[in-house]
């Protein structure tokens, strides 16, 4: 930008309108956040830090239309580069500094005096220069910094890869340690999210979310799964994840055992694979490990599991699909309830006769006497392949 300097009356309206900075930006922020819905939330910022950052601009282009261009005076580093890192996109950026600028000259406009308005008017050009100039520096300070940050996660993504293949050597995994974010961190675990569809996370923005609450991670995505290590911390256990997790998910997602060492994360990689495929098929659940021991030994052998539901369930599976579904959610409600028709009919708002009627048929059906340990074992092991196997 060329050497600009402003007439006296401009100049006092910048100096008057500095003073304000703080509670002007507030105002910026509030016509951003009304103009672009979920500006700032949606894209893990908070208001005040938008606030923070259109008072930064406002002091920068208030300070060269009051004292003109500054020698060394920078664009506020924060405002592009930072809009990168926290994943706003391009779209929402250009028309944030459009809407700033606006917000600018109008307020300019506004708070002008009859004596400085005219002068004002006729400086419009070079006062758009201005702005235009942070405009422009801003959207270059965010492209420079989105390619940075594309670089980097390349290099974590391989990273990552690498720690769950067992690829990386062990002389190397402190530094991809270090190159990840978690240096002293005592306690990892993976996690392993399908794929709704080709390309498509399981966990969309996850490393942001775990970022609000101060937990590092590092994920890619690899086949038909988004996979990452994440590094708990006190305070943050594996069940704050789970939490975490589950106000994200959009597909099934399983969780492996903690564990100390990241030369581990290659086990943890296989357990969190088994217990996302034992959760069930087109759901939304995230399981742990530990949750569903059985659920996932039968999903390790998805053949085996096909061969126990023909075996004990294949006649009820010959009923009409309405009376197959009844039937198989009672027998799961009874069994899961210690053979409580009372709990039964209350999970499932039955009359408890109905519960009778639907156990004494399940069990004609499968010949299975439920009242004998083994048969009910049996029972128990082929309704659980047919959940894993989305049947029923």
């Amino acid at each position: 930008m060329g050497e600009l300097v402003f007439a006296p009356e401009v100049r006092s309206l910048g100096r008057r309108l500095m003073a304000y900075a703080d509670p002007l930006g507030v105002r910026a922020a509030e016509r951003i956040r009304a103009e672009i819905p979920g500006y700032d939330e949606a894209q893990g910022l908070i208001f005040d830090e938008l606030a923070a950052s259109c008072s930064r601009n406002l002091r920068y282009v208030l300070g060269i239309l009051a004292h003109g261009p500054v020698p060394g005076l920078e664009v506020p580093p924060v405002t592009g580069a930072t809009l990168a890192e926290q994943g706003v996109p391009y779209e929402s950026v250009l028309q944030a500094t459009r809407i700033g600028g606006r917000f600018i000259w109008e307020l300019l406009v506004e708070q002008s005096v009859q004596d400085e308005h005219e002068v004002l008017l006729s400086a419009a050009a070079d006062i758009w220069s201005v702005i235009d100039d942070l405009s422009d520096q801003v959207t270059e300070a965010y492209r420079r910094a989105l390619t940075e940050r594309s670089r980097r996660d390349t290099v974590r993504a391989v990273l990552v890869g690498g720690l769950l293949d067992g690829d990386e050597p062990a002389d190397q995994i402190a530094e991809a340690a270090r190159i990840l974010g978690f240096e002293g961190a005592r306690d990892f675990v993976v996690v392993s999210a399908e794929s709704p569809g080709p390309g498509v996370e399981g966990l969309p923005d996850v490393e942001a979310a775990l970022l609000r609450s101060d937990v590092a991670s590092a994920w890619h995505f690899d086949n038909h799964h988004q996979e990452g290590v994440v590094a708990l911390r006190v305070g943050f256990g594996i069940f704050d994840l789970a939490a975490v997790l589950q106000d994200l998910t959009v597909a099934r997602v399983g969780i492996s055992r903690p564990f100390g060492a990241l030369d581990r994360a290659v086990d943890g990689r296989f357990q969190a694979r088994a217990v996302c495929a034992a959760a069930s098929p087109g759901s939304t659940e995230v399981v742990r490990y530990d949750e569903r021991p059985l659920g996932v030994l039968l999903a390790d052998g998805p053949e085996h599991a096909r061969d126990m539901v023909d075996t004990v369930l294949g006649e009820v599976f010959d009923l009409r699909s309405e009376d197959a579904a009844a039937l198989l959610e009672t027998a799961r409600t009874w069994l899961a309830t210690g053979g409580s028709y009372a709990a039964t009919a209350k999970s499932l708002d039955l009359h408890k006769n109905t519960v009778r009627f639907r156990m004494d048929r399940f069990q004609d059906i499968t010949k299975c006497d439920l009242t004998r340990p083994a048969d009910a074992a049996e029972a128990v092991v082929a309704l659980e392949c047919a959940r894993i196997l989305g049947l029923g």
